[in-house]
């Protein structure tokens, strides 16, 4: 399986032209798909792993286009993608029982950061694991709170972020304006070969009802469930009702009313949560990885 042989997008051909081209490529049924990776895995059948990245180029596209905000070429972030898109060919188990969009999806975003990483310096970004998480995690907070467009932060907005983050407020003000500008949206005009302008997600959606990225978000939904349930075993009892209360539930108690159910300080509460909550994301690392998944920095 060579990657020579994928197409690829580059300034002089443009993301467009390359879009174009990979929507050419038909996705695969279930059954078509297994055959293909039996292919792959029992006779190291070259073609059969070449049609099942392409049919995937999609997807690795669509993920790509979300990380468009870290000030780096598209065309690179999506080459990345593909990169990752071959990795999981490469170690793709159809006896799993899961769909290969769902475990391409974890190598894809994988892929992806890793290059951000390098290609930010620490110096830019920060040596520790809060500072890492917030460089990945920024954007998304500033969505939910609907401060996507805002250029430096309002302070209300820097204090909601940087608790919801567990860094400081400082952080977050300093991270917000490094990754200021060099945004894209996937509703920009961009040009089309037809008669009219055409749209980034127009290129990313396809009419065919069982889209890669539809089931694939349903399996890893259901895959980090499992992964979730399985490693909440590890945590006592106590662990367990106070993170389900605090971080699971869709009305949280807070770390006063918790404390009063336990008879001991807010801090104690506080404590104990930030614990079980480390203790459960170790173990759900633990088990993707004995499932081959190679997971993102979340």
């Amino acid at each position: 399986m060579s990657y020579t042989r994928l197409p690829a997008p580059s300034p002089e051909q443009g993301l467009s032209r390359y879009m174009q081209e990979i929507r050419k490529f038909p996705m695969l049924e279930p059954e078509e798909e297994y055959m293909l990776a039996k292919a792959w895995v029992d006779h190291e059948d070259t073609e059969s792993a070449h049609k099942m990245v392409t049919s995937h180029l999609r997807l690795a596209a669509k993920i790509a286009m979300g990380y468009r905000g870290y000030g780096l070429p598209t065309a690179e972030v999506v080459s990345e993608a593909n990169v990752g898109l071959m990795q999981a060919v490469k170690r793709f188990d159809p006896e799993k029982g899961f769909r290969l969009a769902t475990y391409a999806m974890w190598w894809i975003r994988a892929s992806i950061q890793e290059y951000i990483l390098r290609s930010w310096s620490l110096v830019k970004m920060g040596t520790t694991s809060a500072q890492k998480k917030l460089f990945f995690n920024l954007r998304k907070a500033k969505n939910k709170i609907g401060a996507l467009e805002e250029g430096d932060l309002r302070p209300e907005n820097v204090k909601r972020i940087a608790t919801e983050l567990n860094v400081t407020e400082a952080e977050v003000t300093s991270m917000n304006r490094r990754m200021s500008g060099g945004d894209a949206s996937l509703n920009a005009q961009i040009k089309s070969d037809g008669d009219g302008a055409a749209q980034w997600q127009d290129w990313l959606e396809d009419e065919n009802a069982d889209q890669a990225s539809d089931y694939a978000e349903k399996d890893e939904f259901d895959i980090r469930m499992s992964l979730l349930a399985e490693a909440m075993q590890d945590l006592n009892e106590r662990e367990q009702d106070i993170l389900t209360k605090r971080r699971l539930s869709e009305d949280p108690m807070t770390l006063e009313q918790l404390s009063k159910v336990y008879k001991v300080s807010r801090e104690r509460i506080r404590q104990i949560e930030v614990r079980a909550f480390e203790k459960l994301q170790d173990k759900m690392k633990m088990l993707a990885g004995k499932m081959g998944m190679n997971a993102p920095v979340e």
